[in-house]
């Protein structure tokens, strides 16, 4: 898989959906290889969208398309200041990965010095979820450099992730969530109360 992360402070919230929407029904026909895209705005107007691509080479064949340039050209009219992009093919998904029924996105940004480590508590994770967190659909973690990276986690709503994120985690998981708290110190949470899900 093969995501782009798009960041940037958006100054016409509405013009900016119009746009999104409009993607999905004039350009998403021509897009070979394109899988779905999250996206959203927070309380700060930082406004984000993961899109996904079977592979850069699709990604790419999609940039290149003068219709994408056009719609391009009037979508960053609703910006205020520079967009940021982060491409990248080394993406992790851990449970169902996204999901289209999720009601709240909650996005981190962050690093981690031992990717493995980091995927094997996933693992871990996915053994008990069903049971400690049943609000959690799952999510996608895109890597942007050797130990950084940008994910999307995927609730049913704000008010179960928030109900419970400070449940005590069953003794089998006990010592991977006291790893898992240590590395969350230097993480930045964006919340995306209101997801837009393509």
């Amino acid at each position: 898989m093969f995501v782009q992360v798009i960041e940037g402070r958006v100054a016409d919230q509405e013009g900016l959906r119009r746009q999104m929407d409009r993607w999905m029904v004039e350009l998403r026909p021509g897009a070979s290889g394109y899988l779905g895209t999250t996206a959203g705005i927070a309380d700060d107007d930082r406004g984000y969208a993961f899109a996904r691509f079977e592979s850069a080479e699709a990604a790419r064949a999609n940039s290149e398309r003068p219709e994408q340039g056009r719609w391009w050209a009037e979508t960053e009219k609703c910006f205020d200041g520079e967009v940021a992009f982060a491409d990248s093919e080394e993406v992790d998904t851990f449970l169902a990965g996204g999901s289209d029924a999720a009601g709240f996105v909650q996005v981190m940004k962050g690093s981690a010095p031992n990717r493995d480590r980091f995927r094997a508590m996933d693992e871990k994770l996915g053994e008990h979820a069903g049971s400690f967190r049943p609000d959690l659909f799952g999510g996608i973690r895109v890597w942007t450099g050797p130990s950084t990276y940008i994910e999307a986690a995927y609730f049913t709503s704000e008010a179960e992730a928030r109900a419970n994120e400070t449940k005590e985690p069953p003794a089998e998981l006990a010592k991977e969530m006291g790893e898992f708290a240590e590395m969350m110190a230097n993480i930045e949470f964006v919340d995306l109360r209101e997801p837009w899900l393509y």
